[in-house]
């Protein structure tokens, strides 16, 4: 590698409209890189161009993908959806404002002071990494969620929230409506309104598809109101749709700020000059790691804890969009790269040992925030002479960018002024055009996602099965293993799933099954045959 201070020069992306820079001078590419790519580039600028004109981009739903006009709504193809974006952000705006005014209020509350949030996916990663990322302890409404189908996941943050409930609103959000997940979540929440004496609809709100099942439950039962999703923005990229405005909107969080943001960086990455484009040097900087082929994984190390979650909602935003097992001929390809992450310096105690000494599977994207503190208002506090707090977590991110480099590990550097609404826009929208641009440089379909509906088949296809297991068990006049109850339930290859059915059921009261046990075991080896030949009967 040259001097590095010379290519820091070369290759650092300056970005003043967004207040951001990418440096990607510690990515061991040769000086041919960007001219090897430059034809494959502006083949992905013209797909993303078209992309924003309306092309159909989803052919699996026959669906265009717009998330792009929704902190634009002037670039959207019809005058319809300009007017249904523009009013709903102005809905959303109002609705917040009516509820921290009390203007409207719960059923046996002055206001609601609390708000739960029930998704799943894209429809929680992303209002979870704003709340977490924005939120204060002064904001108006206190977030909760439940993104999880996890019975005590949920009965945990039902007692977080304790007397509170009738001071909270749930927010329930599904594009289709029928989301197990969510939909389990509603019940849960709805049977816990009940137990406190609330009406469940008086405290409800749903963002849904316009028709869904979920907008007909809402509409008959006169919830307080209801927001759309539209079917031209994945759960993926709604953060800046109702799904993630409301909840923003409800903290106080400044929405028109994230919007302006996302709406500068999209400008700012519509550059098809690469070495100006933050976007391009990202996906591009993903390709040359990964051969293109996503060989290594990307690490994401934010040094913030406002950042805290960016990884997780990156896992989603990056793998469900191109992980995939065809590109768009439909040869068998397989793509995709990984995304874990952590905070700094939280990572110099936990897997910088492995990211520096172990396997060189890996590039690492630092993110880096120029401001210490929010409030900046007060005296600065030194820990030693001259030297802050935020002194030691600036020196810890750029020694450990100094250890990886000198062991050859890559790593990318994005540097912001402030974690604010703004910046956070910046974030999501920088990161929604990399995954686009990259997803072309590769071939592959970036806005669909069949094996997350593979995935949803087979767990449904377990529920059926369960009920005929459970069927299977009434019917029967004696206890029975596994392998025979599969074969009654018509499932005789079924065995293993059957099994771990029957265990879970026996292994919670009131679920109408029992494990019959024989003779006590004193060794692992029988406990192991008990438990495979174990017999099980109806409650």
């Amino acid at each position: 590698m040259s001097d590095l201070w010379t290519r820091y020069q070369k290759y650092l992306a300056v970005c003043p409209t967004i207040d951001l820079t990418v440096d990607i001078s510690r990515m061991r590419f040769d000086d041919g890189f960007f001219e090897s790519m430059q034809a494959r580039m502006g083949q992905a600028f013209a797909a993303m161009a078209e992309l924003e004109r309306g092309a159909i981009a989803n052919p699996d739903e026959n669906r265009m993908v717009g998330h792009y006009w929704l902190r634009n709504p002037a670039l959207a193809p019809t005058a319809a959806i300009r007017d249904e974006i523009t009013t709903t952000n102005a809905r959303v705006v109002k609705f917040a404002s009516d509820l921290h005014q009390g203007v409207i209020a719960p059923e046996r509350a002055s206001r609601f002071r609390n708000f739960l949030v029930i998704g799943i996916g894209g429809s929680a990663l992303g209002p979870e990494f704003v709340a977490s990322a924005l939120g204060t302890s002064e904001a108006p409404m206190h977030p909760y969620f439940f993104d999880n189908t996890d019975p005590d996941g949920m009965d945990r943050t039902l007692a977080a929230i304790g007397e509170g409930l009738k001071e909270t609103l749930t927010i329930v959000i599904s594009k289709s409506g029928g989301t197990k997940e969510t939909r389990n979540g509603m019940l849960e929440a709805k049977a816990a309104y009940q137990r406190a004496g609330l009406a469940f609809e008086k405290h409800a709100v749903a963002v849904t598809g316009e028709g869904s099942d979920l907008d007909k439950t809402a509409t008959q039962g006169k919830w307080v109101a209801t927001f759309p999703m539209w079917d031209w923005v994945g759960g993926r990229t709604s953060e800046l749709s109702a799904v993630g405005l409301l909840p923003a909107a409800l903290q106080g969080i400044d929405v028109e700020a994230m919007l302006a943001g996302a709406r500068d960086a999209d400008a700012a990455t519509r550059v098809d000059v690469v070495a100006d484009n933050p976007a391009a040097l990202l996906a591009l900087m993903w390709h040359h790691s990964g051969d293109g082929q996503g060989k290594k994984a990307m690490v994401v190390l934010p040094y913030r804890d406002k950042l805290e979650l960016f990884s997780r909602y990156l896992q989603q935003l990056v793998m469900e969009s191109l992980g995939k097992e065809k590109d768009l001929k439909g040869r068998v390809v397989n793509q995709g790269i990984a995304v874990y992450g952590n905070k700094g310096s939280t990572d110099q105690h936990a897997y910088v040992q492995q990211l520096r000494d172990g396997l060189n599977n890996f590039f690492v994207t630092f993110i880096r925030v120029l401001g210490e503190r929010t409030n900046q208002s007060g005296p600065v506090f030194e820990v030693e002479p001259e030297i802050t707090s935020g002194d030691y977590l600036e020196g810890f991110l750029l020694g450990t960018r100094q250890a990886l480099f000198d062991n050859a590990r890559e790593s990318v550097t994005l540097t912001l002024r402030e974690v604010s609404p703004r910046s956070i826009g910046v974030l999501i929208a920088i990161y929604e055009r990399a995954v686009g641009l990259y997803a072309s440089l590769i071939g592959i379909n970036a806005y669909h996602q069949p094996g997350v509906e593979a995935g949803k088949k087979a767990a449904a296809n377990v529920i059926a099965l369960k009920a005929r297991v459970m069927r299977a068990l009434r019917e029967a006049s004696e206890p029975l293993t596994a392998p025979q109850i599969a074969e009654r339930a018509g499932a005789p290859d079924e065995a293993e799933t059957v099994h771990h059915l029957l265990v879970h059921l026996s292994s919670n009261r009131g679920r109408g099954v029992v494990r019959v046990f024989g003779a006590a075991v004193t060794s692992a080896s029988a406990a192991k045959a008990a438990l495979l030949g174990a017999q099980f009967k109806a409650e």
